[in-house]
Order: structure tokens, then C-alpha cells, then sequence
């Protein structure tokens, strides 16, 4: 690998460190405050709106500016963020500005690559990529709950800088630590070699680049594989990206934890999603990608079950347990959608596609959850709910893909046929 990729990795590694801390850091923040519980649970939908919002432009962006300096630009607007939160701005709209860096970040990441590293690198390289981000996802939220803690942050509290600028509770001296962090990330931004490649312009109009936007979206909806591996990713993020706030909310309750404590379930997830994800690159093939998705309606079942859970030993292999059968089942639908989109519309354009449902369905579910835990909804009953609609959904992604086989017989198996083409020779 070239000596670029290794800095690109290390950024990564941190800016993910700091999402996943700042997270853990807001909750206990809201909580402190005297917040709604649904407004913790907000922070999950707020963190992807404007994944939502500009997934349409965010590539654009990513490709008129050399990708070290988008990066920078990312990690910059987070460091904002956090700031911001720090000196009076409400928690959810400092959050979003921190999603706000997050959605530029993401294509500038993974276009790089392309730009970087020959073809023959891009599958290793994105294996590092994946296993980094697991790796800071349990460690970010490890650490946000570490630095919340009381013994930690009793220390950090007694630093007199901070008292100095007006930081008198936990979260707010984690806040201020993690802005380090970021900008440990963003100094490893600026030495990003440039590849060289030719940027291209964003349009005057920016308008312009909906239509084909929206063009890719509809395409990659009516292709009969591209839109069940589709539809399957689509729920396991949303589902992933508030199983987050989920646990800790469920935690509370059920075992009496405090964020501390809940953090570390939230990680025993994440290692649990990187267990299956391992074995489902062993064992699985991209042709045989569908057989998998009976293990959603197992994981919307499984959210259920949590309700009965009131003993840590039972919770920590409980919880290994739903994170395995999601990274099982997202690995081979994953490689099936990014196998489609490729063939389809270039793999930029599918990851712009990709990007957007997926933090729509983030979106659509955070919202709903937190505003049930508003109108009073108990996190046993939200969290039913919950499961109840991931089981429903995935039966009917089930039905729907049996249905194409039965009604449109030929084109699933021409395009089962290439996918088994490309996984034999590709």
C-alpha cells in the first residue's frame, strides 16, 4: 500500500473515533441538562439529515476540491459543531452541524481510494477502511463513556483551563477533548498527498445535478436484485444507527445503568455486527447474497426480546448475538448493491444512492422513535415497536424478492448469473 493510504486510514480512524465519543458525550449532556428522553433519541435523526438534505451535492463537493482538503473541510465544520455545543447552542442543532461535516467527509473517504490505490488494492483497501471504522466505533464509544465518568471526569474538571472558559459538567469537559481529536483528524487531512487527479467543478446551477441524481436513485430501485439488496441495507442502517441510542436508553431501565456502563453494551454490538461480518466474508457467495435475508426478520425479533433481558450476563451474549446476525446479513447484500450500482451507474453514483436511503431510513426510524418516547411510549413499548416494524418489513423485502423470482424468472437469473460471473472472474 502507498505510504498515503496509511494517513488516510489514521484520519479516519480518529474523525470516526470522535463521532462515535460526541455521541455518547451529547446524550449524557441532554441528560444533564434535564432534557426530554426524546430528545436524546433525537440525536440519532439529527446526525443524518444532512446526509439527507445534500446527497445529491456532497459528491459534487468531494470532486472539485482535492480530497485531503474535503476532508479538512469536514473535520473543520465538526470541530464547529462541538463549539458550538459548548457555548449555547441546543445539543440537536450542534449535533446536526456535526452531521453536517460527517455527509462531506463520507464520499471525499472513499473516493480517494479510487484515486489513490490501483484497482487491483481497492477490495484490500476497503477491507482496512471497514475493519478500522468497526474498530473506532466500539473504542469512540468506549471513550465517551470513559470520559464521562465520574472518576474521569472529576480529574478533568479540577484542570483550571477549563474552569477558566466556563466548563463546570462531564460532558462539556469531554466535548472539549474530543474537539482535540478532531483536529488531530484534520491535521492528518492536511497530509494527504494530492493525487493528482483532475477536479471537476460543481455546476453553477447546482440545481442541475438533481436530475441525475434522482435518475441513479430510480434505477437502481427498479433493477430486480439492486433493489432488495437495496432495501435490506437500507433498514439494517437504520436500524444500526439507532440501535445506538436504543441500548442505551434500554440499559437504563432494565439494568439500571448509567451512560458509563450502557456504552459498553452499545460497543459489545459493534463487536458482535464484526464477528458476523467476518464470518459472512468466509462462507458467503454474492450469488447466494438473498438467502440471507430471513436473518432480518431474526434481528427485528431478537429487538423484541431485549424487553425480557434484566441481567447483564444474559445481556452482553444477548446483544453479540443481534449484532452478528446484522453483520452477517449486511455483508453480502452490501457487496450484491455495490455489484449492481457498479453495473449499473458507476460505483460513485451508487454510494451517493446508497448514502441517501440509508440515512433517509436512519432519519424516518429516529424520528419515529423519538417521537414516541415524546407522547409518553415506554422504552420497553418503543422499543417493541421497533422491532415489530424491522420484522414486518423485512417479511415483506422476503415476499417481494420471492415474488420477482416467480414473475420476472429470467432477469433474476441472468443477473444471479452475472454476479456469479463477476464473484468467479472478477
Amino acid at each position: 500500500m502507498k505510504r498515503g493510504f496509511y494517513t488516510i486510514m489514521s484520519a479516519q480512524f480518529f474523525s470516526s473515533l470522535a463521532d462515535n465519543a460526541l455521541f455518547v458525550t451529547a446524550v449524557e449532556l441532554l441528560r444533564n441538562r434535564g432534557a426530554g428522553e426524546w430528545q436524546g433519541a433525537a440525536l440519532v435523526p439529527m446526525f443524518a439529515l444532512f446526509y439527507v438534505v445534500l446527497a445529491p451535492f456532497v459528491g459534487a463537493f468531494a470532486d472539485a476540491l482535492p480530497k485531503g482538503r474535503v476532508m479538512f473541510i469536514s473535520n473543520a465544520i465538526k470541530v464547529v459543531g462541538c463549539l458550538a455545543m459548548l457555548f449555547g447552542l441546543h445539543p440537536l442543532a450542534a449535533y446536526a452541524i456535526v452531521g453536517l461535516g460527517a455527509a462531506s467527509y463520507s464520499p471525499a473517504k472513499y473516493g480517494i481510494l479510487t484515486e489513490l490505490l490501483p484497482p487491483s488494492q481497492l477490495v484490500k483497501a476497503n477491507g482496512w477502511i471497514e475493519g478500522l471504522t468497526i474498530a473506532s466505533i466500539i473504542l469512540g464509544i468506549l471513550l465517551g463513556g470513559t470520559l464521562v465518568s465520574h472518576a474521569v471526569a472529576g480529574r478533568l474538571l479540577q484542570w483550571d483551563p477549563l474552569g477558566a472558559i466556563g466548563i463546570r459538567q462531564a460532558p462539556e469537559a469531554a466535548i472539549f477533548l474530543l474537539i482535540f481529536v478532531y483536529a488531530l483528524a484534520a491535521w492528518f487531512n492536511t497530509r494527504i498527498p494530492h493525487t493528482g487527479v483532475e477536479m471537476r467543478p460543481i455546476p453553477a446551477n447546482a440545481m442541475q445535478l438533481l436530475p441525475d441524481f434522482w435518475t441513479c436513485n430510480a434505477r437502481l430501485w427498479r433493477d430486480k436484485l439492486g433493489q432488495i439488496s437495496l432495501a435490506t441495507t437500507t433498514l439494517f442502517w437504520g436500524v444500526s444507527g439507532n440501535l445506538r441510542y436504543i441500548i442505551l436508553a434500554w440499559s437504563a431501565v432494565a439494568l439500571g445503568y448509567g451512560t458509563t456502563q450502557a456504552s459498553a453494551l452499545t460497543g459489545v454490538v459493534a463487536l458482535g455486527t464484526a464477528i458476523g461480518a467476518v464470518a459472512a466474508s468466509m462462507r458467503m457467495r454474492l450469488d447466494v447474497a438473498t438467502s440471507v435475508i430471513p436473518l432480518g426478520i431474526g434481528m427485528g425479533l431478537l429487538v423484541i426480546l431485549m424487553n425480557f433481558i434484566d441481567n447483564v450476563w444474559l445481556a452482553a451474549p444477548f446483544l453479540i448475538l443481534l449484532g452478528a446476525l446484522g453483520g452477517f446479513l449486511v455483508v453480502p447484500m452490501n457487496a450484491l448493491l455495490q455489484h449492481r450500482g457498479h453495473n449499473l451507474m458507476g460505483a460513485g453514483r451508487s454510494i451517493a444512492v446508497q448514502n441517501f436511503n440509508e440515512q433517509a431510513c436512519i432519519l424516518g426510524l429516529g424520528a419515529l422513535y423519538s417521537a414516541s418516547t415524546g407522547l409518553g411510549v415506554s422504552a420497553f413499548g418503543a422499543i417493541t415497536g421497533f422491532g415489530v416494524i424491522v420484522a414486518g418489513v423485512m417479511w415483506l423485502i422476503k415476499r417481494w424478492h420471492a415474488w420477482n423470482t416467480v414473475h420476472h424468472r429470467a432477469e433474476v437469473e441472468h443477473l444471479l448469473d452475472v454476479a456469479r460471473h463477476d464473484k468467479v472472474h472478477g
